[in-house]
């Protein structure tokens, strides 16, 4: 039979698949001799096994009651034994990090014989009734689904009775009536009385934890960070250390580094006569994790040395989670510690500096997700002499960033603003796993409470939104829908504020924004070696030197205008990928356009084009020269004609109200039927891409001149143009042979005319799924592939970006079905899979064809990581998001040697 027990004393942290990464940390702190509380791991296979069976698997209870003896052994007591009780916390333990996302409960052996012994041997009978209630409080919420509310409803109305403000302030006698108040919400909620058999609370806490797994919110959360969930989470049952027996007690959370800003120091927060829930919820705000060092300098200073022992270790950042028990220190958990992007670029810089990583290693510590975050817009600086900010709070600075939208109090509020366009702040006074949504669809997130370790910080650093946390001078009213700043202003639901997440700043109304140094980097504004440029830039310029030297996809961008070209070219860019032409035939040309629509001859309709020829050739001209000496793939038409036409319901009008007035709009009538005629019920997989050029004589070759002519006129000007012709929307080899050989004719017109070479690859887009299952055959008449991916999604999936996206894509992700957009990350098991085929087969029929992506996936991390293992040539994706596909290339290329 499979081992679905493990004492801490059997693992390691190299057993997270096994034991999740909290058991095996746990696990790891114990074999190198730290102190840790006594206990076991119940390992994910036994959670995937009861989630698929709905029953626990056979042997899994005589595990734990064997693992529970030799527990009671090793401390010298039973579980809720009546004079000396064992008490021990359940709590949840996934392989990936899931901050209060899944269930905890504290206290498990407490009853009403155990609290009294609990009280005689503490000495104290207010902490014996506190955590009684605790229990109560925990057990009811998580294991027998009770609205958490009415717990802390209960509390206030005591508080409010003994005109009290804090909870650390009621005493053992309100604890106790507290107790009874709570089980007879319990009763009356659930129907059944709150179980005092200690082993019952025991196995209902374990199961309550692996159901936890599939609650809304942890689905939501692995969605957004892509958990897989087949994962499952582990259950540890640790003994119980108390960090709420008084002064001398406490608990806390360290980081042995900023996890903020990536610095050096000492970092956290401590919360004395607690227990851990208090801080990671944020409900009471903590002190710096510097003032342990006046409370319990002893404490304080084993602390100290066993960060460095644990960051030396892991060789990282690591959170940890502790325990002072009347002057003892207990270590309740350690991990790999979630970072801000600017972080994660500084940690991994100096760890390398410090030897401890390798270069390879610092590219695996960053993301492309996070360079994409160092590249989003920060608060300009104020204008010296200018009308001051109106600065109405400031809290810390737990996720930097610039955040600026509308006030919004709750979740519901926050998703359906966002929905209609609208850019929300979520301000609350602290929040909890259930805002989750909220979170994720608001720009930022403003608390009243709590510190940098708190629910709101933790989740924003690892999803990187702006956050503020613990702006205790703004007075948060969700109920009421306001806040009360200290100068007694009101700002109201709706009210714009903006968030500094770097500085803790909050301002009433909207802060200009202005570009990041790190986007400053890239576009060549800024010189890494200067004195303007601060150890973040240093260290991006560092790992991008690095992943440029190591990858193998070269990146390209997609620009239409020598603008564009020019930036993506700073930004890193190593050619064009997709140039597209329909853009040139936008504002004033729309009326050759027109005509060439409106053409009744074939007189007309060359007139037509060879007035298009010119500009098509001065815009080919620009992006050649901006693009000098690499390669530029130019896109023939793709879109449908009808979209160079006016609006049909506007044409009619127009065509209507002059007949009523009795004018002659004789081109008015004519385009609207010219409308009428291309109108299609499915344009997008109609008139299109490649069939325009079968239908429309002269279209495609006029632009194929165009292109030729371009290139001649740059190598005759001394430049060396590489312009690449793509055919789109290919579906079978007999379209692209038939407009390759006549773009053949026309390149080799061009070249005898102006007397130069021009060596200009002739390929195709591959967005249809026929295309990719006949690749081999195409290949033959290609001189390159480049994948579509949007419209290959598109079709594959068979439905439309444009109308999904608004209609059924909510659902679709709120349920499941998608953890992610596929228009967003690419579909690998269905879209990745006709590209896998279509670069095998392709590469078969003609070993030297050149490959790429030119759909918005080229600048995905996780799609340029598939198109790395697929074996393409390049990726091209935004200008912006260059940087960020290079990055990406080069750690899939260092991950995968």
């Amino acid at each position: 039979m499979p081992k679905y027990v493990y004492d801490f004393t059997e693992g390691n942290k190299d057993l997270k698949d096994l034991l999740g990464g909290k058991g095996a940390n746990l696990a790891e702190m114990t074999n190198l001799g730290l102190p840790v509380p006594p206990g076991f791991t119940v390992t994910t296979e036994a959670c995937r096994y009861y989630l698929e069976h709905h029953e626990l698997p056979e042997g899994l209870d005589t595990e734990i009651e064997e693992h529970l003896a030799v527990l009671e052994t090793t401390m010298g007591k039973q579980l809720g034994q009546p004079d000396d009780p064992l008490l021990v916390s359940v709590r949840s333990g996934a392989r990936y990090s899931m901050p209060g996302m899944m269930e905890t409960v504290l206290n498990v052996g407490l009853n009403d014989d155990s609290v009294v012994g609990l009280a005689a041997q503490s000495g104290d009978a207010r902490f014996a009734w506190d955590s009684y209630r605790r229990l109560i409080q925990m057990f009811g919420r998580t294991v027998l689904e009770v609205d958490g509310e009415l717990f802390e409803d209960a509390i206030s109305a005591v508080k409010h009775d003994r005109g009290l403000t804090e909870d650390v302030e009621l005493t053992a006698t309100d604890w106790q009536s507290l107790v009874t108040t709570f089980k007879e919400i319990v009763r009356q909620e659930t129907g059944r009385s709150f179980p005092e058999d200690p082993r019952q609370q025991l196995r209902e806490a374990a199961l309550a934890v692996f159901e936890s797994w599939n609650t809304p919110r942890a689905a939501l959360y692995r969605r957004q960070e892509r958990i897989p969930v087949s994962a499952g989470t582990a259950v540890n049952v640790c003994a119980m250390v108390f960090g709420n027996l008084g002064p001398d007690s406490g608990t806390g959370v360290a980081f042995t580094r900023d996890p903020a800003t990536g610095q050096q120091g000492v970092y956290g927060d401590y919360l004395s006569n607690a227990q851990g829930e208090d801080v990671v919820a944020g409900i009471r705000n903590t002190v710096p994790l510097a003032d342990l060092a006046t409370i319990d300098p002893d404490s304080y200073s084993e602390l100290l040395a066993i960060m460095e022992r644990l960051e030396n270790h892991y060789r990282d950042l690591c959170d940890i989670e502790f325990t002072i028990e009347r002057g003892k220190l207990w270590m309740l958990q350690t991990r790999v510690g979630k970072r801000t992007a600017a972080a994660a670029f500084r940690i991994a810089n100096q760890l390398l500096d410090q030897g401890l990583i390798t270069l390879d290693e610092a590219v695996q510590r960053v993301t492309g997700e996070q360079l994409a975050q160092l590249m989003f817009p920060r608060f300009d600086e104020e204008p010296a002499g200018g009308a001051p900010r109106q600065r109405i709070g400031r809290g810390m600075n737990a996720s930097p960033g610039a955040a600026v939208g509308k006030v919004v109090f709750d979740s519901y509020t926050a998703i359906k603003w966002s929905r209609s366009g609208e850019d929300v702040i979520l301000v609350r006074r602290e929040t909890n796993p259930d805002d989750l949504e909220g979170m994720i669809a608001a720009r930022g997130i403003l608390t009243s409470r709590g510190g940098k370790t708190s629910h709101a910080a933790v989740v924003a650093r690892g999803m990187g939104k702006t956050c503020v946390c613990g702006a205790e001078e703004l007075d948060v009213d969700t109920k009421n829908r306001r806040m009360r700043t200290p100068g007694g202003a009101v700002v109201e639901e709706g009210d714009v504020i903006s968030i500094d997440g770097t500085s803790g700043e909050v301002y009433l109304g909207a802060v200009p924004v202005t570009d990041s140094p790190v986007v400053r980097y890239f576009d060549g504004q800024l010189d890494p070696a200067s004195d303007e440029a601060d150890d973040l830039v240093r260290a991006v310029d560092r790992l991008m030197h690095y992943v440029d030297a190591a990858r193998h996809l070269y990146v390209r961008a997609n620009a239409d205008t020598p603008q564009d070209a020019a930036r993506a070219r700073r930004m890193g860019a190593q050619g064009i990928g997709l140039c597209r032409t329909e853009h040139m035939f936008l504002g004033d040309r729309r009326s050759l356009v027109e005509r060439l629509i409106l053409a009744d001859t074939d007189t007309e309709r060359d007139e037509a084009l060879a007035a298009l020829l010119p500009l098509q050739r001065a815009d080919f001209t620009g992006i050649f020269e901006a693009m000098d000496g690499l390669p530029v793939t130019v896109r023939l038409l793709d879109p449908p004609l009808h979209e160079f036409l006016p609006d049909i319901t506007e044409l009619s009008v127009r065509v209507a109200v002059a007949e009523a007035r009795g004018e002659a709009r004789e081109n008015d009538l004519r385009l609207l039927q010219a409308v009428h005629r291309l109108h299609e019920q499915n344009p997008m997989l109609g008139l299109r891409g490649v069939r325009l050029g079968l239908v429309v004589p002269g279209l495609f070759t006029m632009q194929v001149r165009a292109i030729a002519q371009a290139a001649a006129d740059r190598i005759e000007s001394g430049g060396r143009p590489c312009p690449e012709i793509m055919i789109p929307l290919v579906g079978t080899v007999q379209e692209l042979e038939i407009i390759t050989e006549e773009a053949q004719q026309v390149l080799g017109e061009v070249a005898d005319e102006r007397g130069v070479q021009l060596d200009i690859a002739l390929g195709t887009m591959i967005e249809l799924p026929r295309a990719a299952l006949t690749a081999g055959q195409i290949a033959e008449s290609a001189d390159f592939f480049s994948f579509g991916t949007n419209d290959l999604t598109q079709t594959v999936w068979g439905f439309s970006r444009d109308d999904v996206e608004a209609s059924f894509f909510s659902s679709y992700l709120e349920k499941g079905v998608f953890g992610v957009s596929p228009f967003e990350s690419l579909d690998t098991d269905g879209v990745g899979r006709l590209i896998q085929l279509a670069v095998d087969e392709g590469r078969a029929a003609k070993s030297d064809i050149k490959l790429g992506v030119c759909g918005e996936h080229g600048g995905d991390p996780v799609s340029v990581r598939f198109f790395h293992a697929a074996g393409l040539d390049y990726v091209s994706c935004s200008p912006f998001r260059v940087p960020v596909a290079r990055l990406e290339a080069g750690r899939a290329a260092g991950h995968a040697e």
